[in-house]
């Protein structure tokens, strides 16, 4: 007879039940783990949709995810003329918030040109963008459907299909637009702005005698631009190496040039190494509590099974079957724990506000922990076994 499954099945109901209560706390762990794991997967996301090899940024930045950077739009026709490049296009990112059905919605708006690099990978519903203005492709995660039309400043955009699995770092659903009407929310000004600055401008002319005859209205026309760009993506031939073409190119234009490895690693490493910290210190507290309410649990089952126990001795029992005794309620509970976990955050990951990504590697390294912690933890519990006087057994 196996004694532990025997006193698991006396104790049936508590058993459960105190089981269920651990499975709970390891779904916090798995939990945490799932968001890491997103959090990864969103920032890597935006940066492998486009499938590029190369990243030309401002000078000095490693935009444009962590840092500002503007380039010239037509920076990408230099770029063009290096060998090993196949094609290159500018693009350009801005997050944007708007109220949508009385919420507020984030957005990654993602502007690229007809047929270039940085459109959205594919079509999960609708159509793609077909006219070069007033249309936007959005992630499904954004919750918004089709036909649906958001005014973000002095244009309208319709949504016109859908896309799925496209986010910022921070989880929010990306927008593809055009990058004419990408250009005109980010860079151009408006109205008032732009009759403040020739104000300005006219002031500034008329203190120089020898521009004093030149309109500020003209003159601001040449200044202001918006053939502006956040970044120009790079494709490369089959047979090219990346690292030589992107001193190439670094070397040519002036640009900071990153390989797509780079970007992930700077994403991954960087921008969400805080949010990695506080997590990872998170999992460990936890671990931690529940190693402490193993060790309480098994102490006290321990407790309760004294006359028992002295029982044991009395008959001859060897001190290896108490201790297979305490040991296996311990790995009974663990397992039962891990069990109801698992099922648990499966039943559950999708309604939390952030992806959670369950990776099988994950689910091993908690089960192996789990079962060291309870290992470890049935010590206590076995110390106290094992010091139990044989004649408490006969005892009033």
């Amino acid at each position: 007879m196996n004694l532990a499954l025997h006193d698991v099945e006396y104790r049936l109901g508590r058993f459960i039940l105190t089981a269920v209560g651990l499975g709970l706390l390891l779904t916090t762990v798995m939990a945490m783990n799932g968001i890491y794991a997103g959090m990864v997967e969103d920032a890597l996301s935006i940066v492998r949709a486009p499938k590029v090899d190369l990243w030309v940024v401002q000078k000095d930045t490693n935009g444009p995810f962590a840092e500002s950077s503007r380039v010239p739009e037509d920076l990408y026709r230099n770029i063009l003329t290096v060998s090993g490049v196949s094609e290159a296009s500018p693009v350009a990112y801005q997050l944007l918030q708007i109220e949508h059905q009385e919420k507020i919605l984030r957005l990654q708006v993602i502007g690229y040109r007809l047929g270039g690099l940085g459109g959205p990978p594919a079509i999960a519903a609708g159509r793609p963008i077909l006219k070069n203005r007033y249309e936007m492709v959005v992630d499904r995660k954004a919750g918004v459907s089709l036909g649906t039309q958001f005014k973000f400043g002095r244009i309208t955009l319709e949504v016109v299909g859908l896309t799925e699995g496209v986010v910022s770092n921070s989880g929010d659903s990306a927008a593809f637009i055009t990058l004419e009407d990408a250009q005109e929310l980010q860079f151009l000004k408006s109205n008032e702005a732009i009759r403040n600055d020739r104000v300005r401008l006219q002031s500034d002319l008329s203190e120089n005698p020898q521009l004093a005859g030149v309109s500020a209205e003209d003159l601001s026309s040449l200044l202001q631009s918006s053939h502006i760009a956040n970044v120009i993506l790079v494709r490369l031939e089959s047979w090219a190496n990346a690292e030589e073409v992107a001193k190439s190119i670094a070397r040519w234009t002036h640009y900071n040039v990153l390989t797509t490895q780079q970007q992930e690693d700077f994403l991954a490493k960087n921008v969400i190494e805080r949010a990695r910290q506080q997590i990872l210190l998170f999992r460990i507290i936890l671990l931690v509590v529940a190693a402490v309410i193993i060790a309480l649990i098994i102490y006290t089952m321990t407790l309760e099974k004294t006359r028992d126990i002295a029982t044991l001795k009395i008959i001859g029992a060897p001190n290896s079957k108490i201790v297979g005794l305490i040991l296996q309620q311990s790995l009974i509970l663990g397992f039962l724990g891990f069990v109801f976990g698992t099922i648990i955050i499966s039943l559950t990951y999708e309604y939390f506000p952030r992806r959670l990504v369950l990776r099988v590697s994950d689910q091993i390294m908690v089960f192996g922990i789990v079962i060291g912690i309870c290992i470890a933890a049935s010590g206590i519990g076995i110390h106290k076994a094992l010091s139990i006087d044989a004649t408490t057994a006969m005892a009033g």
